[in-house]
């Protein structure tokens, strides 16, 4: 699950990103209001946590503009503990509220309630250059060549897809394929992708899966 932050105090934007990535979720920060517009414009979220004072667009016209192309579940979160405030929001179109400062305990299980009442519909069809993957059929072709992979090799490509063009992980990657926290200096993630690299990149143009040095990995037509 990947969701935007936007928020412009850059310590609680730091502490919610780390905590929601220790959560198993993919995180994504914007400090003010037009970079938040051109990520929502670019990119699709499972889920919002929106501040309302904010420099550029506020909280309120960020919203108004989003609920025009989306319908992602936000979450409003603002120091401002006025309920004409709370009924604004709502009314825009906000899905939940919580006032500032808060629990991150509470923040979490009301993302996991939202994300629960608006679950993600994972696509039939990936394709990323020549290479295609049908989640039904669990079949993955490049260049029309049908490669033979694992369950645990689908999965992983598929994650990648899911999130062409985006840095993953390792910590994220081990977490949404094997659904376990592994510690930071194993290495499965890393021989897993070798593996998958081995099948569906090496023999093939253009390559697809890259390495971002001191950070994870990649699927996108260019590094």
């Amino acid at each position: 699950m990947h969701i935007l932050i936007i928020e412009d105090e850059v310590k609680i934007s730091e502490y919610l990103a780390k905590g929601l990535q220790e959560s198993g979720y993919q995180t994504t920060v914007c400090h003010d209001g037009r970079t938040a517009l051109t990520r929502l414009e670019q990119t699709n979220y499972d889920l919002v946590l929106l501040d309302v004072m904010l420099p550029e667009f506020d909280g309120w016209q960020i919203l108004k503009t989003l609920r025009t192309m989306s319908q992602v579940p936000v979450l409003m979160l603002t120091a401002r503990d006025h309920v004409l405030d709370r009924v604004k929001g709502l009314e825009l179109g906000a899905d939940d509220y919580l006032i500032k400062p808060f629990s991150y305990i509470e923040l979490l299980a009301r993302i996991k309630r939202l994300l629960q009442r608006h679950p993600r519909v994972a696509q039939e069809y990936y394709q990323v250059a020549n290479l295609k993957l049908d989640r039904l059929q669990h079949q993955v072709w490049r260049e029309q060549e049908l490669i033979d992979l694992t369950q645990k090799e689908f999965f992983l490509l598929q994650f990648l897809m899911e999130h062409q063009g985006q840095v993953l992980t390792r910590s994220q990657i081990a977490s949404q394929v094997w659904n376990i926290n592994f510690s930071t200096d194993t290495n499965v993630v890393d021989v897993a992708i070798r593996r998958l690299r081995s099948k569906v990149d090496d023999h093939f143009a253009p390559k697809l899966i890259h390495t971002v040095r001191g950070l994870g990995y990649k699927l996108a037509e260019q590094p």
